[in-house]
């Protein structure tokens, strides 16, 4: 069985005009929420052994929050097209995962993070699935365990086993 966890960067801030879109970081809000979204993945030992993320400041922030929950376990791969990438680059991406991860983290952004997750999200408790396919805030978690053993068939979907808020956390 293939895990992958679809997760939006956290709260980012909008305080400095002058900043690129890519640059922008998180505020603190965001701070607090990467840091309980990684205790909450630990505690379900849901932890990424291959993290792809976007090149962004905020999904690194985000990273460098939740890391030190995983014990440096996972390796992490920066990729510069993720930012803002549209579903199938994304869907392209974990297909080129390395085949001995056993659990896989994408950190990206919306809108593509939230349409994988509602897409990929075909079995489950249907109320999580309604609110996966309804909104996607800042710093949410899909964990989806996948139908098909390899990763170039993610898009077959599978069961959304938690979606980790961090309203639901605080």
């Amino acid at each position: 069985m293939r895990r992958l966890l679809l997760a939006r960067h956290a709260k980012s801030s909008w305080g400095n005009p002058a900043l690129t879109d890519h640059d922008r970081p998180l505020n603190a809000r965001g701070y607090r929420a990467a840091q309980l979204v990684g205790a909450a993945l630990n505690e379900l030992d849901c932890v990424p052994d291959v993290v792809l993320s976007s090149t962004a400041a905020r999904t690194r922030e985000t990273w460098d929050r939740m890391e030190s929950h995983f014990g440096g376990h996972p390796r992490i791969e920066y990729h510069r097209e993720l930012y803002l990438a549209a579903p199938r680059t994304v869907l392209a991406a974990i297909a080129d995962a390395p085949a001995d991860a056993e659990t896989l983290m994408v950190l990206g952004h919306n809108p593509s993070t939230h349409a994988l997750a509602a897409y990929l999200s075909r079995k489950g408790d249907p109320r999580e699935i309604d609110l996966v396919r309804t909104k996607f805030p800042t710093g949410a978690v899909a964990v989806v365990h996948l139908s098909s053993n390899n990763w170039a068939d993610a898009d077959e979907g599978g069961e959304l086993k938690h979606f980790i808020l961090p309203r639901r956390l605080e």
